[in-house]
């Protein structure tokens, strides 16, 4: 069972203590539950919540000027694992715009609130179908062969701070969740709600609210026009950026380098460095560790490098710089490692708080070079604890989710293409590609090399009944067959109803299909 169609609570049998793992399971959908059960009208009715993730990507190699905005959508229904895995669970449901001005305009507080506004037009606009199904029950069938009522809900939002800022209408270097004072973020504040915030904007101006709650009043979240649905409480973990990249390797990795120099002066911290360095080189081999065998000092980071850094950096430091220094990473590890497992109990919990008042603790002896630790990414690990409750494991709703799902739904079409509309106003083209795939492996996989040729109007047909458009279009199959000598192609040119896919070629690299745009 890949999938939940009621919400649950999981305990452990021998102690009787909470699991926290899958979103169904957690108190978010049980809330939700509930109050589909309190109302007649939907009582009975099965609870579906879209989680929604969006990012910002490039797709050009070299200059970096063309970016695409993808939308992505999944259910809370299905498994952690299932999301994380590279399947279907996760879909490509739109492209959002990027306007763009002159660079005279490009810093204008007007074209930044259009820029923002235009953002939630959008996301309300598409979701605007799934509306009259969240207050009225619509009946489907469910993956288990099973019809149901359906009813929808918006669930969590995935998406980094900067997104999340205007996700929820707040201003830089504030807290998206709480009301923390951003001189103090640490120090402590109720959460966020929307009946808070439109109360302070029909109540106060525009620079009080900017100055002292950090809301920017002229903006309109897009979950105003959806029932239920406050955008403060959805915005979702980002494992990836606000601790691997952010509080690991743009915090303490640097700070680090910044605390040797005002120590022991330039030249004696780069020494230190360096020997810190061949300490990463001569890490031994072994599986899940790597080496870094230029240092640790180059220029374009990716989350796997920043992965791979945390497994060696403590050891690595070790002696070079003070014990303080070393707890406070230590603490900071233990506290991403656990967030990230699979499966949290309340013993995990515990340990997760511990491991926090920790690093509060010891990161104090960088405020030699550190002027303030009121940054949002480390305030963020606050409110995990809380999170986890109401939405299970974090991993199951991290930002790395959508950022994997970029390299088959976004860049990999876009080399494949002609780079002319590349991949078109239709995200359903590229919702096609992995059915496809699966269909040609299939085909390809149930071929034996005693039948040979192949029987090109049955993989034609197979293709043709898994396909969802009706737009004629001129496709080509390529397929490759290989003898212990010789490899022979066969091609056909067809003129069918498949797909809406541009110019495809279906064709065989080894023993994988791979698509030509």
């Amino acid at each position: 069972m890949v999938s939940n169609i009621a919400p649950f609570h999981e305990y452990d049998a021998s102690d009787d203590t909470r699991h926290w793992k899958d979103f169904m399971s957690e108190d978010w959908a049980w809330q939700k539950a509930d109050t589909i059960s309190k109302d007649p009208e939907t009582h009975g009715s099965a609870l579906v919540p879209i989680i929604l993730g969006s990012d910002k990507t490039t797709v050009s190699v070299g200059m970096g000027n063309n970016e695409y905005y993808p939308l992505y959508a999944s259910i809370g229904n299905v498994h952690n694992n299932v999301r994380r895995a590279h399947c279907d669970a996760l879909v490509i449901i739109g492209f959002l715009a990027i306007p763009e001005t002159d660079r005279k305009h490009s810093k204008d507080d007007m074209f930044r609130i259009f820029h923002c506004q235009l953002f939630h037009s959008l996301l309300s606009a598409i979701l605007s179908s799934l509306k009259s199904a969240m207050t009225k029950y619509e009946v489907l069938r469910c993956g288990d062969g099973h019809f149901r009522r359906i009813i929808y809900s918006l669930g969590p939002y995935i998406a980094d701070y900067e997104e999340q800022l205007v996700l929820s209408c707040i201003v830089k270097h504030w807290c998206p969740k709480c009301i923390a004072i951003r001189t103090d973020l640490d120090g402590g504040g109720v959460y966020r709600c929307c009946e808070h915030t439109d109360f302070l904007i029909d109540e106060l101006c525009g620079d009080v609210l900017w100055d002292e709650f950090s809301i920017i009043g002229d903006l309109v979240p897009f979950t105003n026009d959806f029932p239920q649905a406050d955008i403060h409480e959805l915005l979702s973990f980002d494992l990836l950026h606000q601790l691997i990249k952010g509080a690991f390797k743009d915090h303490l990795v640097n700070w680090v380098a910044k605390y040797l120099k005002a120590v022991h002066g330039t030249r004696v911290a780069e020494e230190i460095m360096s020997n810190i360095d061949c300490r990463f080189t001569a890490v031994p081999s072994f599986a899940g560790l790597r080496r870094f065998p230029q240092g640790h000092d180059f220029k374009q980071w990716t989350g796997n490098d920043s992965k791979a850094l945390m497994k060696v950096f403590l050891p690595a430091i070790k002696g070079h710089a003070p014990g303080e220094m070393v707890r406070a990473f230590r603490a900071l590890l233990e506290f991403c490692y656990l967030v990230r497992r699979d499966v949290i109990t309340e013993d995990t919990l515990n340990q997760i708080q511990d491991a926090l008042h920790c690093f509060h603790h010891y990161r104090k002896i960088f405020d030699l070079v550190i002027p303030t630790f009121s940054l949002p990414c480390q305030h963020s690990m606050v409110h995990y604890m809380d999170m986890i409750r109401l939405f299970g494991a974090p991993n199951g709703l991290c930002l790395s989710i959508t950022e994997s799902k970029h390299i088959k739904a976004v860049k990999e079409p876009w080399c494949w293409s002609s780079k002319h509309n590349a991949l078109g106003p239709d995200p359903s083209v590229i919702s096609n590609v992995e059915p496809w795939l699966r269909t040609c492996k299939k085909a390809v996989e149930s071929m034996q090399a005693s039948h040979w040729p192949v029987d090109i109007g049955s993989v034609l047909a197979s293709l043709s009944r898994n396909s969802s458009n009706s737009i004629d279009k001129h496709i080509a199959i390529v397929v490759q067959y290989a003898e212990p000598v010789l490899a022979r192609l066969y091609c056909i040119s067809v003129q069918d109803e498949l797909t809406g896919l541009k110019g495809v070629y279906i064709a065989y690299q080894s023993d994988w299909p791979f698509f030509v745009l």
